[in-house]
């Protein structure tokens, strides 16, 4: 089986790019939302950046990926004790899931004649400790919404029918993909990604040579491709890596704290959402560049992609959401 495209390798794109970094720094960030032209590598760099991170550890047959043997359910009956490497899970939900797919599905016959709990993990026990992926998921029906919204929310996914009931961790990077034109995303779900990212095919034209230059060399060898990027891609899992451990020393000064308080209330965002992921994708961002304190460079860096998906609806200001924030980081971040 090929592997995944390189990291490295994707072409432009630098936004998208460093979002998924930064949630692979913090997943608490929240997740990715990506919406903009078909073809523009967003499925591509989802599957790319999981290859590119360190395998996790779990219990062997666990359902869940538990670390430890102790945190895999009980109903799971694995009767391993075998700690085992595995690559970074990406689970793809597609559109027309079912509601049992998602969540998983007990046997309520079994389990009233032999009184056993007998379920069958879903898509959500697959992703935890993960990426589910979304393609179009402005097209996702309601009530598939509500349940992600549910489990974003607490990390556990819960099944109850008929009076039993099933629990089991489910904490996952979420990440979205859509085409604004085929419709806009529920508000709901909307502010619960961390991060938005607006993507665009490339208009200069050696740019797009390149991509084409790159996608047909992979193609045609992978191979050779992949030996090219696999120092490069090495290098950035390492930095990753690195980030990951320095984030907690990462220091977040007063004047930082107020910055992202006043970036939020000139763009009228609600809630406090907005300034908390600002915050922590300032944090990550400080911490991959191996600096440990946050400054206004940092902020910058991350505002449009924290708030743009968080700004209200303004009639007589016709200018994009991107406009609109890169706007105000200026007039607040003089």
């Amino acid at each position: 089986m090929t592997q995944p495209f390189p990291f490295s390798a994707i072409v432009g794109q630098d936004e998208m790019k460093r979002a998924m970094v930064l949630t692979a720094i913090d997943p608490r960030i929240g997740g990715v939302l990506v919406f903009g032209d078909r073809g523009t590598g967003k499925s591509t760099a989802v599957r790319a950046l999981a290859a590119l991170l360190p395998p996790i550890e779990q219990v062997e047959g666990c359902p869940v990926n538990s670390a430890r043997v102790e945190d895999c359910p009980d109903w799971a009956e694995t009767g391993s004790k075998k700690i085992v490497t595995r690559p970074t899970p990406v689970v793809d939900l597609p559109l027309g899931v079912t509601e049992d797919r998602v969540v998983g599905a007990l046997d309520i016959e079994r389990a009233l004649t032999r009184g056993e709990k007998a379920f069958e993990p879903g898509l959500l026990a697959r992703a935890n400790r993960g990426y589910l992926y979304i393609d179009e998921v402005n097209l996702l029906e309601d009530h598939i919404v509500d349940l992600l919204l549910d489990v974003a929310q607490s990390g556990e996914n819960v099944v109850e029918r008929e009076g039993l009931s099933i629990r089991h961790p489910a904490r996952f990077v979420l990440v979205g993909s859509g085409n604004p034109e085929e419709g806009e995303l529920r508000p709901q779900l909307l502010d619960r990604f961390g991060l938005s990212v607006e993507v665009k095919s490339p208009t200069d034209m050696e740019e797009r040579i390149e991509v084409i230059r790159r996608r047909d060399a992979y193609e045609r060898e992978p191979e050779a491709f992949l030996k090219t990027w696999r120092g490069k891609d090495t290098k950035l899992r390492k930095q990753i890596l690195a980030a990951r451990g320095v984030l907690p020393d990462v220091v977040a000064p007063d004047t930082a704290l107020r910055d992202c308080a006043e970036l939020c209330v000139a763009l009228g965002s609600d809630g406090l959402r907005g300034e908390l992921t600002l915050l922590k994708a300032a944090r990550a961002h400080a911490a991959f560049l191996g600096e440990l304190r946050i400054d206004r460079s940092h902020i910058r860096a991350v505002a449009a992609s924290a708030l743009r998906h968080r700004l209200r609806r303004d009639p007589l200001d016709d200018a994009g959401s991107t406009t609109r924030v890169a706007r105000v980081v200026d007039e607040v971040l003089a």
